[in-house]
């Protein structure tokens, strides 16, 4: 067939110099200018309009299928086989010749579904244990109401949840059947772990972008970590990243939204504080607003009796349960972290309606430990003061995350060294750690005085917290006003209480009845039946991961299972999570996927243990199994 191209005529000369020197015009220019994007009022969108787009870039250091846990020996005529490419197939079961064959080696095939708001989106299937996908992932979504304006979508309570998963095919033959024929094909996904972020974090930013380092259980029987390991980051070649998953994603709202900001004042509403102090703090919130209008910065703040306090009156040193000080009496460090877990165990709420909202409601320490619960910036004002209390110098810190918005850290100096702590999962960071999630340092509180960051560039691995460099940071009080240190909203000494046992045990029972009712609800084509011996062994298992949460558990644990893998392919993991309601647990299960088997007789086994700490702080975990039978 012959194609016809349209071209243009040439008439004249002058035409003819032009299409010539067209030919020697470069095409692409060397520095693209970057084009900003359009910017649609939110009170002009409506349904259909706003989408999620969410591009999976790639993943690093994904765990590999454990060939001894996988290939038991024993068993040389398998029903099943694992459907992988030809070159690498290999048995389910039994040892034969694929011990000796480099090509057999078990490897793993990772997907990622991205689930917003009950809806799942899946990405292609990989090889490998540091895949690369490159795939954009257009997410719908309604907001409640229809209400599309700025204040509307900002009520959002849903988070958006980024699973990566392993597909294992596998294909069931009959034993009459020739090892040519072809037979069942059956198709399992096993979770390794997540990244999640609210919707409320990408409405503030508009897109978040970067590496993260995925949210891995502490085991995961039937796999192990793979030799080769591959660093994200250059900065990071020289760490002992062989045990971390990460996952490079992209993420944004199209079109993009324009907002108003409100900055209310704070001194129209009823205060009882020294007027001259409450009129310095809003000037000094107004100056600091205009040299840097993103920055976060407080100075004062609500009550629960509707009073405007100033922010340096919750900083206080205050004593934390005596159950935690005795469990490390020799190790001081090991207190720290439990002491940050056991604050990142109180269940976290918004204080307001609206997150943009520029009117802050703090909690006393006492109070947000009596009512077990509290929000962000409550979280870091209770652990400041635990770590106040042995002496260390901490800063309620305020700022911006990539994956949370809006955050409150806790900063700590140690010999000319300082650590950022994430009050609300418990983790520490080194300033220089390329993988803290932490992109902006706004602002700094203690007992004494509020900075304010003045530097150019606000990143934590390029800020100075160097406090007493004017050029650096702004204070708010100065060193006149000496009158106010002494003064604190929080109590001298903190009283705790124990938890009923036997209300924690009910609870226990109740959790582990529904969710294998809702597991069986979900698989309601299938039959689902549990193993009775595995949620034994799991439940004794269970109670040494809450002491152990802080680093990942070695083989002994699985070596536990020994008896179960001669006879059975298992797969399975431990969540754990703080204690706010049932529904938030069932959401956490079903992300899993692990009710999604389509292997004929599988096998399940469920065990929860609840760990309970003083003031009925509670941690919840949860021992996910499923077992396939070797025929």
């Amino acid at each position: 067939m012959d194609i016809v191209s349209d071209y243009e005529e040439i008439i004249s000369m002058s035409q003819l110099r032009n299409a010539v020197f067209k030919l020697g015009e470069r095409r692409r220019h060397l520095k693209p200018q970057r084009k900003e994007r359009k910017k649609v009022p939110a009170q002009t969108v409506s349904d259909g309009d706003l989408k999620l787009l969410i591009r999976i870039l790639r993943a690093y250091n994904i765990p590999s299928r454990n060939p001894s846990v996988t290939r038991p020996a024993g068993v040389h005529s398998p029903a099943y086989t694992i459907n992988q490419p030809s070159r690498s197939r290999h048995l389910l079961s039994g040892k034969s010749s694929y011990t000796s064959d480099p090509l057999s080696e078990v490897t793993v095939h990772p997907f990622v579904e991205v689930s917003f708001q009950h809806t799942v989106y899946q990405t292609s299937t990989a090889d490998g244990s540091h895949p690369c996908w490159n795939e954009e992932l257009q997410v719908d979504f309604i907001s409640p109401g229809h209400d599309y304006s700025f204040s509307g979508l900002s009520k959002i309570k849903d988070t958006i949840y980024v699973n990566i998963f392993d597909e294992v095919r596998v294909e069931k033959h009959e034993d009459i059947c020739l090892k040519g024929c072809s037979g069942h094909s059956y198709i399992r996904k096993n979770w390794f772990g997540s990244v999640t972020f609210p919707f409320s974090a990408l409405l503030e930013q508009s897109k978040i972008c970067g590496t993260f380092q995925v949210n891995t259980p502490p085991v995961l029987l039937g796999y192990t970590w793979s030799k080769t390991c591959v660093s994200p980051k250059e900065e990071h070649c020289g760490q002992n990243l062989k045990e971390y998953t990460f996952l490079t994603i992209f993420a944004t709202i199209e079109p993009q939204l324009s907002s108003v900001e409100n900055y209310s004042e704070s001194d129209k509403f009823a205060d009882h504080e020294d007027e001259t102090l409450l009129q310095r703090a809003c000037i000094f919130k107004k100056n600091c607003k205009a040299k840097f209008p993103k920055r976060r910065i407080i100075t004062s703040v609500f009550d629960n009796e509707g009073r405007n306090i100033l922010v340096t009156k919750y900083i206080r040193a205050l004593n934390p349960p005596q159950l935690l000080l005795d469990m490390y009496p020799d190790d001081s460090n090991a207190t720290f972290d439990l002491l940050s877990r056991f604050v990142s165990l109180i269940p976290c709420v918004s204080d307001t309606l609206d997150e943009n909202a520029d009117v802050d409601v703090w909690m006393t320490s006492e109070h947000c430990i009596n009512l077990a619960v509290g929000n962000k910036e409550e979280h870091a004002v209770l652990l400041c003061n635990y770590l106040l209390y042995f002496g260390k110098k901490a800063w309620v810190l305020l700022g911006t995350s990539v994956l949370e918005g809006k955050v409150a850290y806790v900063l700590t100096q140690e010999n000319e060294e300082y650590f950022l702590w994430n009050p609300l999962n418990g983790q520490c960071y080194k300033q220089f750690d390329t993988f803290c999630p932490l992109q902006s340092v706004d602002c700094l509180i203690n007992w004494e005085n509020v900075w304010f960051n003045t530097q150019q560039n606000s990143s934590p691995m390029c800020v100075s917290f160097e406090i007493s460099k004017e050029g650096f940071w702004r204070q708010f009080l100065p060193h006149s006003f000496q009158c106010i240190k002494t003064q604190t909203v929080q109590p001298k000494v903190i009283l705790y209480t124990p938890t009923n046992g036997s209300m924690v045990e009910e609870l226990q029972n109740r959790i582990e009845k529904t969710l294998k009712s809702k597991i069986m609800e979900w698989r309601f084509q299938q039959t689902t039946r549990w193993h009775r011996q595995c949620t034994a062994v799991l439940r004794q298992i269970l109670p040494k991961l809450e002491l152990r949460n802080r680093s990942f558990v070695t083989d002994k644990e699985e070596n536990e299972l020994e008896s179960l893998l001669e006879h059975y392919w298992v797969t399975g993991y431990p969540i754990q999570m703080p204690y706010t309601d049932l529904p938030s647990i069932r959401e956490a299960v079903y992300q899993t996927g692990i009710h999604s088997s389509e292997i004929p007789n599988t096998e399940f086994a469920l065990a929860v243990y609840i760990h309970p700490y003083p003031n009925n702080i509670l941690s919840v975990w949860i021992y996910l199994v499923s077992l396939v039978r070797h025929q």
